[in-house]
């Protein structure tokens, strides 16, 4: 397979569940050795959640594809000394414990950087490590909630909505890969480089995202409130779901003066009466009504087909099985397919983002409990089998 950009590069990760082990899933996928530590036993509570086939559950082969496990009893000294030289040996530590536990056991980044000078620090906390909160408990729902986004999702007349997915979680795993990568690009130009610590909140992500929020609010005193699939900072666009006349969905957007005009135009509006943006606000709630009594007149494919002549932006609400059916994503093998030792052949995401030269790849589904401790603790750590047997003796592997 081709060698990813980050091929090199040394990530061990004392993190569970979601949003750390996502950043270094991203991280894994570009070609970086991730070594993700469990507790023995059960290892990471996400091995078990969500749906299962005949007992192997499904999720976890996406979430911790192409790293290696093993197992370490941080509660332990014994465990803890192991940590340390994991920590030692990698380029990125990624952790998710809480500020007090990390530096009770000597894991946290000033304790980390006297072993490794150099070393990024990915800390992700509910409330960040630097807050008063610092040793609270949290889960991405949380930071969804106190990021702004959960209050202006939904429609004005339902409650504050959350997505159908771990967004806290994905959003904080994706700009903790972001940052990882951003310190080690500082890493590589700065002889004097003396480590970085990496504080991400859960909220974090998402109220970056929210921009608009905050200075609407600061400027206008205006509180953002829901307003179903429409677009606020947008007034004069046309941007809603609707059904067709065979019962399927899709979704229209026109976020530019022109695309607004082509909207006219595909229901028959005189386009004069869209000439300017003070017209297209003023008559916004007209036209995305007769769009959809356009196009609860019509089947689906007739909807996309006329659309598209027109340059009208749209596109069919896809279900996990037209993705898996669409040409758009075979084309661009965002889709993979591996064997998997449990269950044979599966399907997943492809890789993202998409490089030409060093894309990465998916290499391996996610390893079983303490799969690769031999490798990781024998070959790279340069342990013996005597030093494994004492290891296992004590409880610590």
């Amino acid at each position: 397979m081709p060698e990813g950009a980050l091929s090199g590069l040394k990530v061990v990760e004392f993190a569970h569940v979601i949003a750390g082990p996502l950043a270094g899933t991203l991280l894994a996928d570009l070609g970086a050795e991730v070594v993700h530590v469990e507790d023995p036993g059960l290892g990471d509570s996400q091995r078990y959640a969500g749906p299962a086939k005949d007992g192997v559950h499904l999720w976890w082969k996406v979430a911790a594809r192409n790293k290696r496990s093993v197992t370490l009893n941080l509660r332990t000294e014994e465990g803890r000394k192991v940590a340390r030289e994991l920590a030692a040996w990698a380029d990125v530590v990624i952790t998710n414990f809480r500020v007090a536990t990390l530096e009770r056991w000597e894991l946290d980044f000033a304790s980390l950087r006297r072993l490794n000078p150099k070393v990024v620090f990915l800390q992700v906390t509910g409330f960040g490590a630097t807050s008063s909160r610092r040793n609270e408990p949290g889960f991405g729902k949380v930071g969804e909630a106190m990021s702004g986004v959960v209050n202006i999702t939904g429609f004005p007349d339902g409650p504050p909505t959350h997505t159908g997915f771990s967004h806290g979680d994905s959003v904080t795993g994706l700009m903790g890969a972001y940052a990882v990568q951003a310190a080690l690009y500082r890493r590589s130009q700065d002889p004097d480089f003396a480590g970085e610590w990496i504080d991400l909140a859960l909220y974090d992500g998402l109220y970056r995202l929210i921009e608009w929020q905050v200075i609407f609010y600061d400027q206008l005193g205006e509180v953002p409130g829901r307003v179903g699939n429409r677009l606020p900072a947008a007034p004069a666009a046309v941007i809603n779901t609707f059904q067709t006349a065979d019962g399927q969905w899709l979704t229209v957007t026109s976020g530019t003066p022109r695309s607004v005009r082509n909207v006219a135009e595909l229901v028959g509006e005189p386009l004069e009466d869209y000439a300017t943006s003070a017209q297209q606000v003023a008559r916004r709630e007209h036209l995305d009504g007769l769009v959809r009594d356009w196009i609860a007149r019509r089947p689906l494919a007739e909807c996309l087909e006329v659309m598209a002549r027109l340059e009208v932006v749209a596109s069919r609400i896809y279900t996990v099985e037209d993705i898996l059916k669409d040409e758009t994503f075979r084309e661009r093998d965002s889709v993979v397919e591996l064997a998997d030792p449990e269950l044979g052949q599966v399907r997943m995401q492809g890789v993202f983002p998409r490089m030409t030269n060093h894309p990465g790849s998916v290499r391996r589904t996610a390893p079983t409990l303490g799969e690769d401790n031999d490798h990781v603790y024998q070959v790279l750590l340069g342990k013996s089998v005597l030093e494994m047997e004492r290891l296992a003796d004590s409880g610590a592997i």
